[in-house]
């Protein structure tokens, strides 16, 4: 291989996570050249309708995938949210980096918080778990569809479309807007998407030479958490058609994960948590799982 190349897509989140991973590999394999394929996919072309509407998130990833498959790309690089629980087709994910940030971020240019927030404000969030925390939250609040890229959402929040947005910590940090966080939403009370702040490499699964170039860039501790959110959705069959939220930590020699199914409509929440062995965080995930089904997380999962 003379140059790797991998798929990204155009936004300039996806850009800083290809060229993040480029760096990391450059340092890892010293005379190794590295160039990103930039691509325009259906998820970031569709801006005004919810993904959920659209097909789901999987659609960020399937022109990345073609690109692998034709030959025009080595692998590519997504944020592991966005990365749906089952690959299709001959890929595998060789490497998730060490995660950033995974908690949610409140943004806003007049007011603090949600508390703070004045009754009936307009919050932009196309995520149907952040709208079903906020509405478990403040019911009084209008929630307004956001879509687009990090700039674009803060953008319209400046032109005064919103009094307050939800966007991920790891995203605006990643950018440089670390300035406009002004109140972080995590556990126990706010619960993040699935794998929120990691960013994992994909390839083909049958690639060996590429899955041993990557395993430096393997952060084990973020696959230990992130597999046991995943394992949960996965056995809820979870999407971002329904609104699942978790997060994993490690405390000593076990992993405790906090589960979250919600209805975007009335802010109804059930919540769920248990302890497991480090070795086996699939188990963990779907005893998860199975404690908010036995809740009747089914109704709001039809």
């Amino acid at each position: 291989m003379t140059i790797l190349r991998i798929a990204t897509r155009k936004s300039p989140l996806a850009l800083w996570q290809s060229e993040h991973v480029a760096d990391r590999l450059r340092d890892a394999h010293p005379g190794l050249a590295v160039e990103l394929v930039p691509m325009s996919t259906r998820g970031d072309e569709v801006l005004d309708r919810s993904l959920a509407a659209i097909g789901g998130k999987g659609l960020f990833l399937k022109e990345l995938e073609l690109a692998m498959l034709r030959g025009d790309a080595d692998c590519a690089v997504h944020s592991l949210k966005d990365v749906p629980m089952e690959l299709e087709g001959p890929f595998a994910l060789p490497a998730i980096l060490a995660r950033a940030d995974h908690a949610d971020a409140f943004v806003s240019n007049l007011h603090a918080g949600i508390d703070a927030l004045p009754h009936g404000s307009r919050v932009g969030t196309s995520s149907l778990r952040r709208q079903a925390q906020l509405r478990a939250q403040r019911p009084d609040l209008a929630l307004v569809d956001l879509r687009g890229n990090v700039n674009t959402r803060l953008a319209k929040l400046d032109a005064g479309e919103y009094d307050a947005i939800i966007l991920a910590c790891a995203g605006l940090e990643r950018l440089g807007f670390a300035a406009r966080i002004r109140a972080r939403l995590d556990a126990p009370h706010w619960l993040p998407a699935p794998a929120q702040g990691a960013v994992a490499v994909e390839c083909r699964a049958d690639d060996p030479a590429m899955h041993a170039l990557f395993a430096a860039l393997e952060d084990t501790p973020t696959r230990i958490c992130v597999e046991a959110e995943r394992a949960m959705n996965r056995a809820l069959h979870g999407s971002c058609h329904v609104p699942v939220a978790a997060f994993a930590r490690r405390e000593g020699d076990d992993l405790v994960l906090s589960g979250l199914v919600g209805s975007a409509q009335d802010g109804q929440v059930l919540r769920a948590e248990a302890r497991g062995p480090l070795a086996d965080p699939d188990a963990l995930g779907r005893r998860v799982a199975a404690r908010l089904l036995e809740q009747g997380a089914g109704a709001f999962l039809a």
